[in-house]
């Protein structure tokens, strides 16, 4: 029996029988009923957010269990080049994932920017005043769509959050040539940093968007404009909890310039981020700022 269990002698690595997989898919499952719960019940003028607890209590549960378990392997030294090398393509095709989910928005946003006077479902020009970005106005001539005010101005605060960002990419840049080099002191101070700045690019957007002239609701500006950058901004969220982890974990001494894989896979994530980030500024803050907006 013991043989049985023994770590067989061969680069690739057999999992072993896991809960996670189906804990984490019936976690999914009540979360997304209680989601529906919820809005039912916020469409009723009775909103419940307690109906989401349970389904996020037990994906937050695998969360920690399934990943628990990975740096359990990681260390019992399951984690082979070969078994690195996969898990390297794993993450690059989760990547690659992320940027298609982002293309769905951008395309959304291009659409109702560049066809502002096309018919769909109803006259985009009633709405837009037959431009991008809209016509300002207290109303539309369609009921149940709200205001626009005005644009962003992109010189201010999202370039401001522009160049945060673009900061945080030499941070972890620098944590990482530190881990490669085996300066524990300077990979933790990287991500220190990088973390400190993803936590100023939040707070900086909560007060952006604070200040919007238009909302996300019945408005197809507002709509756009929040999908894409909120998020980004949830992106940016889910990094830097990734970062964190990574930098209670480079205190603890895990990784080594030879194994640090969960590290790659964090500044991996960050740097596409960043790459999303500069595209939102340049296409929605830049090019699809008008010339509507506030000089301040």
């Amino acid at each position: 029996m013991a043989e049985a269990h023994a770590k067989p002698q061969h680069d690739y690595h057999l999992v072993d029988p896991s809960p996670w997989p189906a804990v984490g898919a019936a976690g999914a499952f009540t979360l997304a009923i209680g989601a529906l719960l919820y809005f039912m019940s916020k469409k009723a003028g009775t909103p419940h957010l307690w109906y989401v607890i349970p389904g996020l209590v037990l994906v937050i549960f695998t969360m920690f269990g399934w990943w628990r378990d990975v740096i359990k392997e990681a260390h019992e030294g399951y984690e082979t080049p070969v078994v690195q090398l996969h898990l390297r393509y794993g993450m690059i095709l989760f990547i690659a994932s992320e940027v298609m989910f982002f293309v769905a928005w951008f395309w959304a946003y291009f659409d109702a920017a560049l066809y502002p006077d096309s018919v769909v479902t109803y006259a985009r020009t009633q709405v837009l005043g037959g431009q991008w970005p809209p016509v300002p106005s207290a109303d539309t001539d369609v009921a149940g769509l709200g205001w626009f005010a005005h644009t962003f101005n992109p010189w201010g605060l999202p370039l401001v959050n522009t160049l945060i960002l673009l900061t945080s990419g030499t941070t972890v840049t620098w944590a990482h040539h530190s881990l490669l080099e085996g300066n524990r002191r300077g990979l933790v101070m990287g991500l220190l940093c990088t973390i400190g700045l993803g936590i100023m690019f939040t707070l900086c957007q909560a007060y952006e968007y604070s200040h919007a002239g238009f909302a996300f609701a019945h408005h197809i500006y507002g709509s756009t404009f929040f999908m894409a950058t909120g998020f980004h901004g949830f992106h940016v969220i889910v990094g830097t909890i990734f970062l964190t982890v990574m930098l209670f974990r480079a205190m603890g001494g895990d990784f080594t310039p030879k194994q640090h894989f969960g590290f790659e896979a964090a500044a991996w994530y960050w740097h596409f981020v960043d790459v999303v980030w500069l595209f939102l500024f340049t296409c929605i803050y830049v090019w699809g700022a008008g010339s509507n907006y506030p000089a301040g």
